[in-house]
């Protein structure tokens, strides 16, 4: 009786999060620039490598978290689109020879195999840029005085998770070390996968709640959250790498360790990974739950519970 309750309650989250990544992609997909003009090229790549599909995780946790706090209309929106261009920059450009020098993302050639290796780059770049004048464009929506400086405060959430103290400073550790063949201490492999994976993650939650209106102390919450649940995705990319397959993953999959990149499973075997991936998420999960049931008793923060419980079982 009880694996036939487990198993309804996982076919109705299943159904009600493809209704969402359905909600979400038709949102952000607005946002995506014509292509036109003598610069259409940069924009055909930048809209290939943005529709290529994906789990749209990062603007779905920020509109279910913007939802949770009571956020009502259509200024998340903007915010949303960003974030996901700012996903697949880091992608395109992860993607390069120069870096993880991968041929398939999301079961398609990756960007630089399809349109060249400058273009890609260039296409990175755009969507980069291109984030942050979409994200401004909540500012042609008229906020309120206190609205308008929401956006201020989520802006500078965005750049900073995004920028050489987030996802890039990351990276950089991450490249250095390849570059170097030195090997990793675990502090300094905590610290990417605290930067280059979660600070998106971070900002996703932290910046749907500024827009609703949620406390700074709700916010920091929020933000320690999103690094528990950071470190735990990465874990489980790791994990998925060695386990999976190239059909199912729609990506190559070994290839860390055909280029020699330390992940967490090869410093501590995939046993540990396994257990420490499960007990970051149960953190991520003890510490939404607490914010549920004292300040967001709702159907979204289920919701964002119910989706960090799902990423320790997922196998895409």
């Amino acid at each position: 009786m009880m694996e036939a309750l487990k198993s309804s309650s996982s076919m109705e989250f299943s159904e009600r999060l493809s209704s969402s990544v359905k909600e979400v992609d038709k949102i952000i997909r607005s946002y995506l620039p014509k292509v036109e003009g003598y610069q259409e090229t940069v924009m055909d790549a930048m809209n290939y490598s943005f529709m290529a599909g994906g789990k749209r995780l990062r603007p779905m946790i920020m509109l279910k978290s913007y939802k949770a706090f009571g956020g009502e209309g259509r200024i998340i929106e903007p915010f949303m689109a960003a974030l996901e261009m700012i996903h697949t920059y880091s992608l395109v450009h992860d993607d390069l020879p120069e870096m993880d020098n991968d041929e398939l993302r999301r079961g398609k050639p990756t960007t630089h195999i399809k349109y060249g290796q400058a273009m890609a780059v260039l296409a990175g770049d755009g969507l980069l840029n291109f984030a942050f004048e979409t994200a401004l464009k909540a500012v042609d929506m008229e906020p309120s005085q206190e609205e308008s400086l929401r956006i201020l405060k989520a802006m500078k959430v965005l750049s900073g998770k995004a920028g050489i103290y987030g996802m890039i400073g990351g990276q950089v550790v991450d490249v250095e070390s390849e570059k170097k063949n030195e090997q990793l201490s675990m502090e300094q492999l905590i610290f990417i996968h605290e930067n280059k994976t979660a600070a998106l993650l971070q900002s996703a939650l932290m910046i749907g709640a500024i827009l609703a209106g949620a406390s700074d102390e709700d916010i920091s919450v929020l933000e320690e959250a999103g690094r528990h649940i950071g470190v735990a995705f990465q874990i489980q990319d790791d994990i998925l790498d060695v386990t999976s397959t190239t059909e199912v993953l729609g990506k190559p999959v070994g290839s860390d360790e055909e280029n020699g990149k330390l992940t967490y499973v090869s410093y501590n075997g995939l046993e540990k990974a396994t257990e420490d991936q499960k007990a970051m998420s149960a953190q991520a999960v003890s510490i939404l739950t607490k914010l549920k049931d004292t300040k967001c008793q709702n159907e979204h923060m289920e919701f964002l519970i119910e989706l960090v419980e799902s990423l320790v079982n997922r196998k895409l």
